[in-house]
This record gives structure tokens, C-alpha cells and sequence, in this order.
């Protein structure tokens, strides 16, 4: 089964919250965000938030 890791860069998050409204598995965490659960069975809105951070802080890869 295909599973995907989902990284945050905290050093180069600025805190915009893009990703926290994008998608449930990324919270605010003081002034930045963090992601809730760092391997998922299904990509879902991980790679929209990905795709939507300004800063490119988030990672997403394939585990297989």
C-alpha cells in the first residue's frame, strides 16, 4: 500500500496559514504551523496545501 510522509519546514514557514485552510492535517502552532499526522494512507488536501504554501515550507513524498 502506497503511503505519503508530509513534512513541514518550521525554519521557512512564516505563518500564514494557507496550509491550516487548505487542509484539516496542518493546525497553528504559535506563529507557525504543524503538520497533525506526518504519514497518511491517501494524499487528499496535503498536496493542495503543499501546493499553496508561498514559501514551499511543506514536503510531500511517496513511500512505498
Amino acid at each position: 500500500m502506497v503511503k505519503y510522509k508530509i513534512e513541514l519546514d518550521r525554519e521557512t514557514c512564516i505563518g500564514c496559514g494557507a496550509c491550516t485552510v487548505a487542509c484539516d492535517n496542518f493546525v497553528t502552532d504559535g506563529d507557525k504551523a504543524k503538520v497533525v499526522k506526518s504519514e497518511v494512507d491517501s494524499l487528499g488536501c496535503n498536496q493542495d496545501a503543499a501546493d499553496g504554501c508561498p514559501v514551499s515550507a511543506i514536503k510531500v513524498t511517496k513511500i512505498e
